[in-house]
Parts: C-alpha cells; sequence; structure tokens
C-alpha cells in the first residue's frame, strides 16, 4: 500500500515514522512487515507549522516486498568493437560503466585529470591564480557537478534510469537519503570520494580510462566515424580506431565544439542564460522560509527557487542555489573569468548563494552562426576579466548598489565568499542592458516572494555565463548525430541539465549501442 501526504512533526526522528506511518492508515506498527520512506519533503507555507510530508510504501505479512527497480542490462557479443567515451562527466561517467557492464569494455578519455588531482590544482588557481586550462572546475573527473553542490534534483520524470543513478552512487558511498528526499543532494565533499569509486567499478567491470587524454580531431570517411586523434599529456598524438564514439563533453569544451563545427557535424544555437552569483546570509534564507523553525536540527539549511515573468517580455530565474556554501572561481580558458555555486553536504558556510540568471537567444547574439552563443559567453568573461585588472579576482557589487547604479565602495554585513579574491565594480556595465535591467527586475519582484532578498548589502559576484551549453549537437532518434557512430550526449550538447538528467541520458546513449552488439 502506498500511503502519501503523511504529515510528520519535525521533532519525530525517522526511526520513528512506521509507527506513524501505519496508525496513519489504523495499524499498528506490529501488523506490518516493511514500511518504506518514499519520499520525504519540507511544507512551509506555513510558517507557524513547518513539518515534513512523507510517502511510504507498506506491505503486510505475506506479500513480496518491492527491490527499488533499474534498467536491465543486456550482454553484448564477445568480440565486438570498444566503444570510446569522450568526457567523463556524469554522462560519460555512466555511459562507460553501462557498457562496462554489458561487457563492451570501453575506452573513457578525460581530458583532465583523475579527482584527487585534479583537486590540487583548483585549489592552486583559487589560491594563486593559476590556471590549468585541462584541469579546473570544469574539465576533470566527474565534471563540472565535481564542484557543485551535487544536486540531484531534475525536471525529468522518475523512472527505472533515475533509480539506476541513485542506486549507484548509494553503491559508491553516497546517503541513503537520496532515494527519497525530495530534493536529494551529494555535496562537494562526498562526490569527491564517492566518483572514484564508480570509475573503480567500470575498471573491474572491464572499462578503460585514460586522463589527460584530450581528443584533438575525427577522422570521418563516408560521413562516418573511423578515427579520433587524442592528445596525450607527454605532447604525444595517438589516432585510435572506433565505430562507437560518445561524446560527453560537459558545456565548457569550446575547442571541440570548434573542431566538430569545422568537421560540418551539424550543430544549432541553443538559447541558455547568464547573469550572477547573488549571496545572503544563510541565517537570513532560513528565517524567511522557516520563520521561527529555522535552526531546527532536523531542517537543515532553507533553500529557494524563484521565477518571474517581466512585463518587458524578459524573465529571471534563480538557478543552482547552494544552500551553506561557497562561490566558486570555475574559468577553463585563460584571460576569461567564470563563477560557480558550491556546497559541502553540511551546508554549513555562513552564507547562501544561487545564480541569478537572465534567459538569451539568437537576438542577443545578434549571429546565426551555430556557435554564436558560445562566443557571446566568451565576450562577457573577458570583460569580466578586464573590469577585474586581468585578474581571476571577480566583480561585485552590493544589490543596493546594483539598483542605483553606482560602483560599491564598501561591504555589508555579507562577505564574499568567492575563492579567489574580488573587486568592487558597478555590473549595469559589464552586462548588456537588457540583462542588467531584467535582473534588476527581477530582484525586487522575487523580494515579494522570499523576504529580504532585495537587502542592500547582499552580494553580487559576476558573471556566471556556465548555467548550460550554448549550443546543440542534432542528433537522430538513434542518438547518432550527423556522423554515424559520433553519438552526443548529456549537458554539453544540449541535451541535458545538471547531474541526473547527464547521468540518464548517458545511460540511454549506452543503451543505443548495447542494442547494436548484444546477443
Amino acid at each position: 500500500m502506498r500511503v502519501s501526504d503523511v504529515k510528520i512533526s519535525l521533532d519525530e526522528e525517522e526511526k520513528d515514522y512506521p509507527a506513524i506511518a501505519a496508525k496513519t492508515i489504523g495499524k499498528s506498527k506490529e501488523e506490518i512487515v516493511s514500511c518504506r520512506l518514499v519520499k520525504k519533503s519540507v511544507d512551509a507555507r506555513n510558517k507557524k507549522n513547518v513539518h515534513f510530508i512523507c510517502t511510504f510504501d507498506i506491505y503486510f505479512a505475506g506479500e513480496d516486498i518491492e527491490n527499488n527497480q533499474e534498467i536491465v542490462i543486456p550482454c553484448c557479443k564477445k568480440g565486438s568493437p570498444r566503444p570510446i567515451v569522450v568526457g567523463s562527466g556524469p554522462a560519460g561517467m555512466f555511459a562507460g560503466l553501462v557498457l562496462a557492464e554489458a561487457g563492451l569494455c570501453p575506452i573513457i578519455l578525460e581530458r583532465g585529470k583523475q579527482v584527487s588531482e585534479r583537486q590540487k590544482d583548483v585549489e592552486i588557481f583559487w589560491k594563486l591564480g593559476k590556471l590549468n586550462p585541462n584541469s579546473n572546475v570544469q574539465f576533470g573527473e566527474g565534471g563540472a557537478g565535481t564542484f557543485s553542490d551535487g544536486k540531484l534534483m531534475s525536471g525529468i520524470k522518475k523512472d527505472e534510469y533515475t533509480q539506476k543513478v541513485l542506486n549507484e552512487f548509494v553503491l559508491a558511498g553516497a546517503p541513503e537519503e537520496i532515494l527519497y528526499l525530495a530534493k536529494p543532494h551529494i555535496g562537494t565533499d562526498k562526490l569527491a570520494l564517492i566518483i572514484p569509486k564508480i570509475r573503480a567499478k567500470t575498471e573491474s567491470l572491464g572499462g578503460e580510462y585514460r586522463f589527460e587524454n584530450r581528443v584533438s580531431d575525427f577522422l570521418i570517411e563516408n560521413e562516418k566515424i573511423k578515427a579520433i586523434k587524442v592528445e596525450i599529456r607527454e605532447n604525444e598524438q595517438e589516432m585510435i580506431s572506433a565505430d562507437d564514439v560518445i561524446l560527453a563533453l560537459g558545456h565548457s569544451s569550446r575547442d571541440t565544439f570548434e573542431k566538430l563545427f569545422e568537421k560540418g557535424i551539424k550543430i544549432e544555437q541553443k538559447p541558455f542564460s547568464v547573469g550572477a552569483r547573488i549571496e545572503h546570509k544563510q541565517s537570513e534564507i532560513n528565517k524567511s522560509q522557516y520563520g521561527s523553525f529555522a535552526g531546527h536540527k532536523n531542517l537543515g539549511a532553507a533553500d529557494y527557487k524563484l521565477f518571474c515573468h517581466l512585463p518587458s517580455g524578459t524573465s529571471g530565474y534563480t538557478f543552482c542555489m547552494c544552500p551553506g556554501g561557497t562561490v566558486v572561481a570555475a574559468a577553463s580558458e585563460e584571460g576569461h573569468l567564470v563563477t560557480n555555486g558550491m556546497s559541502e553536504y553540511a551546508r554549513d558556510k555562513e552564507n547562501a548563494n544561487s545564480a541569478l540568471l537572465v534567459g538569451v537567444d539568437e537576438t542577443d547574439f545578434a549571429s546565426k552562426h551555430p556557435l554564436a552563443g558560445m562566443y557571446f559567453q566568451r565576450k562577457i568573461e573577458e570583460r569580466a576579466f578586464a573590469f577585474a585588472g586581468n585578474s581571476y579576482k571577480a566583480p561585485v557589487q552590493l544589490v543596493g548598489d546594483f539598483l542605483a547604479g553606482k560602483e560599491t565602495k564598501k561591504l555589508g554585513d555579507v562577505v564574499p565568499s568567492y575563492t579567489a579574491g574580488t573587486t568592487f565594480c558597478n555590473l549595469n556595465e559589464l552586462f548588456p542592458p537588457k540583462i542588467a535591467e531584467t535582473m534588476k527586475a527581477a530582484i525586487k519582484d522575487f523580494d515579494n516572494k522570499l523576504r529580504g532578498f532585495a537587502k542592500s548589502d547582499a552580494v553580487l559576484t559576476a558573471p556566471e555565463t556556465r548555467s548550460s551549453s550554448p549550443l546543440r549537437i542534432i542528433r537522430d532518434e538513434n542518438f547518432e548525430s550527423s556522423v554515424k557512430g559520433l553519438y552526443p550526449c548529456g549537458e554539453g550538447a544540449g541535451y541535458a541539465g545538471g547531474i541526473m538528467s547527464a547521468a540518464v541520458d548517458g545511460i540511454k546513449t549506452a543503451l543505443k549501442i548495447i542494442k547494436k552488439y548484444e546477443r
């Protein structure tokens, strides 16, 4: 029996939930064989009665207890060609795992380093401003998601594919709560430990990871992929024959996008968003969301998700909200300045941060070129770098000064958490007028929905330009591009947004290849 909408006090402990669920349906705890928590969310609509809403699957004597259903991975014929997976972000990581489970022994090529080495390069960048273009917040094992909040929420439906992703994360050490929380997250600190375990599982099944291997060219004959050229760390080059190549590139692989366009692979523009990170005191967000219940030990740090459609016809929204988190330097190209948000599992830092974004499209790019959105991103990032005195210190401005159109001279209560240092500026001069004006209108609108959002000493740190891919690599119903054997997938290819949807797209792409070779 599935029992939904069970209201549970914040003071109750999870070990007592089965008895509460039993009482809800007029049964005693002893009459129930098993009670599984399926979903748990916070109901804070009434600030005087904040509580949890839960869903349970309850089993009685004589019933079989169902396990979480996953996809079934077919076995492939021995001697089948080894697929190549380009990129080890969520899409590439899960594509590689599923291909290995099918017996295809994939080769996963990653331009960056494995997590432990990548972390060292990122720390050097944050502290000293020395950027490694191939090992940073965007590139390396786990992709951009490794340095994030590890959010697993997604707009896609929950099914056997999402269950596969969740189960694999739990098997690798993620907290079991991700199986039932309405807004599951893992945290950057835990992700860094979990991702290598998924890699180890793939390798144990015959998969092969090759780090610091950057794909630099594609050999195409008769509109079919034949091989790829790889640059290896010792400045060596290798041609690898390939019948099936999954492009799980991530949204920042700009050199690869340019190479694909040069090769005639069909690409189209895709709308995306740009803006800045906005920071508030986490304690103030907690009070705005939970009222007098803020700080309750079973609630944790509050989050938010806001959207507005303005009379001007433009829209603003918040994205990738990181409770108790940090704004991080996220550049992947020298001379370009980019920000992103990150939280650890505990979400216990002083500030809350979120992207404050405005949608952009062809009208903003002023070009129909398939890569125009990418070039639009670059211009903003280059301009921000110049605003920061040709450094990776991010331009910051108080919300009150941004709304008034004047440069910030002094901080208030909110201290910017950006990892590579900051410099004062007027963001109205950094962004095109449409973006700046929409951001201002959105801030005012959101203040009506979340008290204190427009507080004058909240901090804006710019720019955030990598919210999603600025293009889409066109694929057919078989997930193949205009070149046969080349399978674009995940966020970089324009088919996902976030860890969960990218991982699922990687799984589905892998299954397309498996179908060709299954027994």
